[in-house]
């Protein structure tokens, strides 16, 4: 008996000092994955709270624990509102990583750790105007249209898809109808993930115009002159066909999500990458790439400070996108890849503005023809533009020709972002139609059947 009892002792402190061993390497040496489960937990929590307003235990279970990988539902969070922070761990205590917000440039995720160096950048403050009596886009009041059928399209939960949070619909130039999701509004902004590319390119497309940019321009950073990245040119980066090495796979470590999550320089470790195919032949779907060409538009601005301002002073301000926030990394460069959030109703904004050819209240804010250039088909791609544009809608990136086959107009073209989030322009139609949502793409969702049903009940 008594042996038998030394045996069960010496078995519990076995268990004991394996479960220690664990918790003391979870804790000293996380591995990657934690890191990146953690450092996305604590982002999205952080900018959906203190951007959106919304509840930090609803974003944690609703947006990043449900729809995400499993590890993720072993995350806990801590809100500090006080100090601007959100931290995460799994079950609070492993891999931790924090994000902070700064005034102008949203949240951040801070991989080093270092708070107060993150939080000593600061971005140009939200310049909201008063509520204007006019309709949108000068204003906010919507003229929304009575028509039935029209209703009907966006009151069908197959059309407007599963995880609805907003639909705007745009025709000449006027809202006409509009739905949003259980617990958000008009006024709630929203992330338009990849949608953030298009913007982005538009901002570059400001720096093109003042002569600061040119799309010929090569030897884009300096390590890359020595070798063969220095045949890159900025047009081969806006069509995503730099050639260079980056694993857009989400769901994992894989180059985008150690990028977002793990590196406080994001440009440094995108334009860190080394070549692995000819450049401008082929065709790589890249956010290192979008948020390398934020780095290159900041820089091509020079001054810091002005830079950190010139997304609200040359493209939001103008366009009335009082809601949008381009967050920045740590460091202070755009994520122009990812992380812009703007109310529905200032994603139509932008939407509208790339149907007028990037003219504003009559003002030019890009040269003229830029934005047919950004939409014509990218030399290594039938199916992506020029500057950062989708020709084809969701789930038909591979299949040109696809929009048109499915009774679409010929010049329909997209914005497109993870999880559900579209624009469509439709230019012969004078429409534009935003849906935002939480909709993996394992749902398998298609937007293209509500447009087509909406450009018929528009005609």
């Amino acid at each position: 008996m008594r042996t038998v009892l030394r045996l069960v002792k010496w078995l519990v402190g076995l268990v004991v000092l394996a479960v220690a061993a664990l918790a003391a390497w979870l804790y000293l040496a996380p591995p990657e994955l934690i890191r990146v489960g953690s450092g996305y937990s604590a982002k999205i929590v952080c900018s959906n709270v203190f951007i959106a307003g919304r509840d930090a235990n609803e974003v944690l279970a609703v947006d990043v624990q449900a729809p995400g990988h499993p590890l993720l539902r072993l995350m806990r969070i801590s809100v500090d509102k006080k100090q601007g922070t959100v931290s995460a761990g799994l079950f609070g205590v492993f891999g931790k990583s924090v994000a902070v917000v700064r005034d102008g440039l949203g949240c951040t995720s801070v991989p080093d750790g270092n708070v107060t160096a993150a939080k000593a950048v600061i971005g140009a403050a939200l310049t909201p105007a008063p509520p204007l009596d006019a309709l949108w886009p000068d204003g906010d009041k919507a003229d929304v249209s009575q028509n039935p059928e029209i209703e009907q399209i966006l009151d069908d939960p197959a059309m407007t898809g599963p995880g609805m949070r907003a639909v705007v619909v745009v025709k000449n130039g006027r809202i006409v109808a509009e739905r949003y999701g259980d617990g958000f509004t008009e006024k709630t902004p929203l992330l338009g993930w990849s949608m953030t590319k298009t913007v982005n390119a538009a901002i570059v497309g400001t720096l093109v115009k003042d002569g600061k940019m040119a799309m010929t321009n090569q030897g884009l950073f300096g390590p890359w002159k020595t070798d063969g990245r220095a045949a890159i040119s900025l047009a081969d980066m806006m069509a995503m066909s730099s050639g260079l090495e980056f694993n857009e796979e989400y769901g994992d470590v894989a180059d985008v999500t150690r990028m977002l999550y793990l590196e406080p320089d994001m440009a440094g470790f995108a334009g860190s990458k080394p070549l692995t195919g000819e450049v401008g032949k082929m065709f790589s779907y890249s956010s290192g790439t979008a948020v390398m060409l934020s780095r290159l538009w900041q820089d091509a601005i020079g001054d810091k400070n002005k830079a950190l301002a010139w997304p609200r002073v040359a493209l939001f301000d103008p366009l009335g996108m009082q809601s949008a926030v381009l967050e920045a990394d740590e460091h202070g460069t755009f994520v122009g890849s990812s992380h812009l959030y703007a109310t529905a109703r200032d994603w139509a904004r932008f939407g509208q503005f790339l149907l007028q050819d990037g003219v504003w209240n009559g003002k030019e804010i890009l040269t003229a023809g830029f934005v047919n250039w950004m939409r014509e088909a990218a030399p290594a791609s039938k199916v992506y533009g020029r500057g950062q544009l989708w020709i084809e809608g969701p789930g038909d990136e591979e299949s040109p020709g696809a929009g048109t086959a499915a009774g679409l107009p010929g010049d329909t073209y997209w914005m497109e972002g993870h999880d559900g989030q579209t624009i469509a322009i439709v230019p012969s139609e004078q429409l534009v139609v935003v849906r935002l949502g939480l909709t993996p793409a394992k749902l398998g969702y298609r937007p293209q059947t509500m447009l087509a049903a909406l450009v018929k009940a528009l005609q």
